[in-house]
């Protein structure tokens, strides 16, 4: 009995912190393909890919940068550099791939890989898409490295008490491009 309401905490925390999180807007990663319009502009139409420096180029704009961008940031600057050209231009910019949203999960569990995220994703539904813990991984020696530019940043998931319905600050959101580590 004390199991199963153990597990039944566990995923209303679980359901909890991915509806909170989920109304956030997507922000662009490098990878990810953008398909860009102008109204009534045959021309100005095209599909992008943000390079791994995080930009992309489009005719008549130039240069600008995408990543951690949303969608509608994007088309407001595309918009205000196409003014200098067009009068009034109706910009539409929609998200075709999102193959740059990936976390990649290495050591003890049953498919190690690259896997990507369509939709805000947490430690534990991370480690479950990777298919669990083998054996003999070490439940609290997980660790997530992610990296802030230059600097990287360790942060610990206790996945053995957050099966007990404990530590669940320990089950955080990921973000485009951590590394989750199990030992």
């Amino acid at each position: 009995m004390n199991k199963l309401v153990n597990a039944v905490l566990l995923l209303a925390a679980l359901s909890i912190g991915t509806v909170v999180h989920a109304s956030e807007p997507y922000t662009l990663n490098a990878g990810d393909m953008l398909s860009i319009s102008v109204w009534n502009e045959d021309a100005l139409q095209k599909e992008v890919v943000i390079l791994p420096d995080g930009t992309i180029s489009f005719p008549l704009a130039g240069q600008i940068n995408a990543k951690d961008k949303t969608v509608v940031e994007v088309e407001t600057e595309l918009k205000e550099k196409l003014s200098e050209y067009i009068s009034d231009p109706v910009v539409n910019v929609t998200v075709n791939r999102v193959s740059g949203n990936t976390v990649h999960i290495l050591g003890k569990v049953q498919t190690p890989g690259s896997f990507g995220m369509s939709q805000p994703l947490d430690a534990m539904q991370a480690l479950s898409l990777a298919g669990g813990l083998t054996t003999y991984a070490k439940e609290n020696d997980i660790i997530i490295l992610r990296r802030d530019g230059m600097k990287q940043q360790i942060i610990p998931v206790y996945y053995a008490n957050i099966k007990q319905g404990k530590s669940l600050e320990s089950n955080v959101l990921l973000e485009s491009g951590d590394v989750i580590i199990i030992p």
